[in-house]
């Protein structure tokens, strides 16, 4: 039992659930977020809910197996800096991870390609992608950031793919999240050494523009901006008053806590923009994951 709980605390649960709620949020762009909880057709339960919960499980497995690997490929490093991880503690074994992190990441391509080639095509870039950031891309301080963010822009892109065309309509909107990772994985960087107050600069800047970016996609679009504007102020709650604080002790252990209000808020940010694109409702919805998210985050490692 203490093997199988090692290699769920790989998974990073709590940072799994913030992945769903990026499908949930690609749903609600492809307009079919409303219908996920109000439809009560045929058509719907066989099609639309049906792709939605293979997309989940795809991100479950693509977000899953990038952690993992992400372990694996600093099992050397952790020894030194994060002893009590589950790899250098001696509860998971290198070769068990690394074949848990490749078969997970299999099965998020195999999920998606259940609701249509173009999925699967996003999975597997997604599933590339991760794998260059845990084996290059977190060692490069410019590229590294961009690398994570892209991971995450088409987490969201693969929920939008549940109508192939709105990928194609709303790619754009991939830009959100890339941006928003790419100031948490700038801000992380002193976790474990300490930080420099232009990292910090920099995150609220990004913060900042993930924010704008938001409310103005939605405005352009004739979206619901106003029903937006709690969601967004929930947001920044989560997100700028730990980043202030580790600006200003610039400790590890305050950067730490940035980081993971900065991953956990990642569910906010995605009700956020399903409530612009389907309504208040649905983006309730998306939020009551947040709870959740919580729970987990106090059981199981977020960074």
């Amino acid at each position: 039992m203490s093997k199988l709980l090692a290699h769920i605390r790989l998974m990073r649960p709590a940072n799994i659930i913030t992945a769903i709620a990026d499908i949930l949020a690609g749903l609600a762009i492809a307009s079919t977020g409303y219908q996920f909880i109000f439809s009560d057709t045929d058509y719907f339960w066989a099609a639309e809910l049906n792709g939605a919960g293979w997309l989940i499980l795809s991100t479950i497995g693509l977000y899953g197996g990038g952690v993992v690997l992400n372990d694996v490929f600093d099992a050397e490093l952790d020894k030194k800096e994060r002893p009590e991880r589950p790899i250098p503690s001696g509860e998971v074994t290198v070769l068990s991870a690394a074949s848990l992190g490749i078969i997970l990441l299999f099965l998020g391509v195999l999920c998606a390609y259940q609701v249509s080639t173009l999925s699967a095509m996003l999975a597997l870039s997604v599933a590339g992608l991760a794998v260059i950031y845990d084996w290059l891309g977190k060692h490069h301080a410019f590229l590294g950031p961009i690398n994570m963010g892209l991971c995450r822009g088409g987490n969201l892109l693969l929920g939008i793919s549940i109508v192939s065309e709105k990928v194609f309509e709303f790619w754009f909107v991939a830009f959100i999240p890339i941006v928003y990772i790419a100031a948490i994985t700038t801000i992380s960087r002193g976790e474990v050494h300490g930080g420099k107050k232009s990292a910090f600069n920099l995150g609220i800047i990004l913060y900042i523009a993930v924010i704008l970016s938001i409310f103005l996609i939605t405005w352009f679009k004739e979206g619901n901006w106003y029903i937006q504007i709690p969601y967004l102020l929930l947001f920044s709650y989560f997100i700028f008053p730990p980043l202030f604080n580790a600006r200003k002790t610039l400790k590890g252990p305050d950067i730490g806590k940035a980081v993971k209000a900065g991953v956990i808020a990642l569910i906010v940010m995605d009700a956020s923009i399903a409530a612009g694109f389907t309504g208040w409702l649905y983006g309730l919805f998306v939020l009551a994951l947040l709870p959740l998210s919580l729970f987990l985050a106090k059981r199981f490692a977020v960074t």
